[in-house]
């Protein structure tokens, strides 16, 4: 009986192990056939989950992408502000902000105007700080164009074709040359024309300078000619008005100051005090007289800070 048995079990276990090591096998395909899956097919983050869900909207999605005319899209203005976020992320920062300042006023003086004035203006202070970046980015711009003509120049020089020249520019030039100058190259390894590339990266930054940088360009290469003298020309003309710029800010550096400081203090100081003690603006703000006051106070101090700016300001 014993012998029997000892006879009859290997071949049920054998089968057992057969079929275990047939599943482990499928099992290690299936996974190794979802990892390759999951290497093709990156996984969606946080931020792609948020954008579908505003991409889904057809209305934001056009009004994001598109422009009105002679404006730029919110990527494009993004883009110019060298902002690494997406439309959809910008308009949470947007809301955020508005909701926190929002509930700072609701703590502070409950539903009131208050409460929505701080939300509207919480609304409003990233497009401030975008408006920032843009004109910080421009005048950094400005700036580094008239060494990136004599790079191109020098570059012309030495036997370069004007794309290779772009393509010097885009990987020797500083940030935000370099960044602008690559888009372009890429324009053109398209297929792009070099005028139209230029013409677009003239909208994308809106300089005067680089306006005339590819307007001379453009009829040099219809006209023919020297394009490394026109260029060094124009850089010289760049370079010497950037110079005079910076001379010119430092002589108005101070008259500037003052004016933002005598704009700023007693606007800093009515808001602070208002909102440590809202009881001591009370018969000021619950008088006609005190509102008027108030309204006429800031008039004429927008009045003075702007003929402090322009008087401050010199044109080169």
């Amino acid at each position: 009986m014993l012998l029997y048995l000892g006879r009859g079990v290997p071949v049920p276990l054998g089968a057992f192990l057969f079929f275990m090591g047939f599943d482990r096998t499928n099992r290690a395909q299936v996974v190794t056939a979802r990892d390759q899956l999951a290497a093709v097919i990156p996984r969606a983050t946080v931020r792609d989950r948020i954008d579908a869900m505003f991409q889904s909207n057809e209305q934001w999605a056009a009004t994001a992408a598109t422009a009105k005319p002679g404006k730029l899209s919110l990527s494009e203005q993004l883009s110019r502000a060298d902002l690494k976020l997406r439309t959809s992320e910008w308009l949470l920062i947007r809301i955020g902000s508005a909701v926190f300042l929002a509930l700072v006023g609701f703590l502070r003086f409950h539903l009131g105007v208050q409460f929505i004035v701080l939300g509207v203006l919480g609304y409003f202070i990233p497009r401030f700080y975008l408006g920032y970046r843009q004109r910080k980015r421009l005048k950094a711009f400005n700036n580094l164009l008239g060494d990136t003509l004599l790079m191109m120049a020098n570059a012309l020089k030495t036997g370069y074709s004007l794309a290779q020249a772009l393509d010097v520019v885009a990987n020797k030039a500083s940030s935000p040359m370099n960044q602008e100058f690559d888009r372009v190259v890429k324009e053109v390894n398209l297929g792009a024309g070099v005028e139209e590339s230029l013409g677009r990266m003239v909208r994308r930054t809106e300089s005067s300078d680089l306006d005339m940088v590819a307007t001379a360009i453009a009829i040099n290469r219809k006209i023919g000619g020297n394009l490394s003298e026109i260029l060094e020309t124009i850089s010289e003309t760049i370079r010497e008005r950037v110079r005079i710029k910076g001379e010119m800010s430092s002589m108005t550096a101070q008259a500037r100051g003052s004016g933002y400081m005598i704009t700023a203090l007693p606007i800093v100081l009515a808001v602070f005090m208002y909102f440590v003690t809202p009881q001591y603006f009370a018969p000021m703000l619950g008088s006609p007289i005190g509102i008027g006051m108030l309204v006429g106070a800031g008039i004429f101090m927008g009045l003075g800070q702007m003929i402090m700016g322009k008087i401050a300001t010199v044109d080169v």
